[in-house]
């Protein structure tokens, strides 16, 4: 997969559509969850993409410095793999660019992410351990995570 990692006012105009779908395509259709995906958020983020070898969008991140969903964290959110993509290692592959990518951008700060309960175990093996209660986003079930 190649990476790519850019913020907000240097994506194209290409690249942000194709993120946006993707976005929609999962969290709003695939979930049948219709919420504002477009949050006021991501002009703070970096955007983090992953492409195949057609330079197809199969996974994105949006990494977020502190102060924007948490006061005292980064954050990576709105981590998405495509349905065509999926069982493949991009999904553990985009979150390893991603850890990677907001130790470099947010050095010194700690990384907290608000994961769907059922992707619990995925983000433990990569480092991350829930912390506080869960909790329903959207009517999806959430736990809070921090990375050790």
């Amino acid at each position: 997969m190649r990476i790519k990692c850019l913020p907000f006012y240097q994506l194209n105009l290409d690249e942000i559509y194709d993120c946006m779908v993707l976005r929609q395509e999962v969290f709003v259709v695939e979930q049948n969850c219709p919420y504002l995906d477009a949050d006021g958020k991501d002009q703070d983020a970096w955007h983090l993409m992953g492409y195949d070898k057609n330079n197809n969008l199969i996974a994105y991140t949006r990494l977020l410095p502190k102060g924007i969903s948490y006061d005292k964290y980064a954050s990576i959110g709105r981590v998405v793999t495509s349905p065509k993509a999926r069982r493949l290692g991009s999904g553990k592959e985009i979150m390893i660019a991603s850890k990677d990518w907001c130790q470099q951008l947010f050095p010194n700060d700690p990384i907290k992410i608000s994961a769907q309960t059922y992707l619990l175990n995925f983000y433990q093996t990569l480092g991350f351990e829930p912390v506080g209660e869960g909790y329903l986003e959207d009517d999806i079930p959430h736990i809070g995570m921090i990375l050790k």
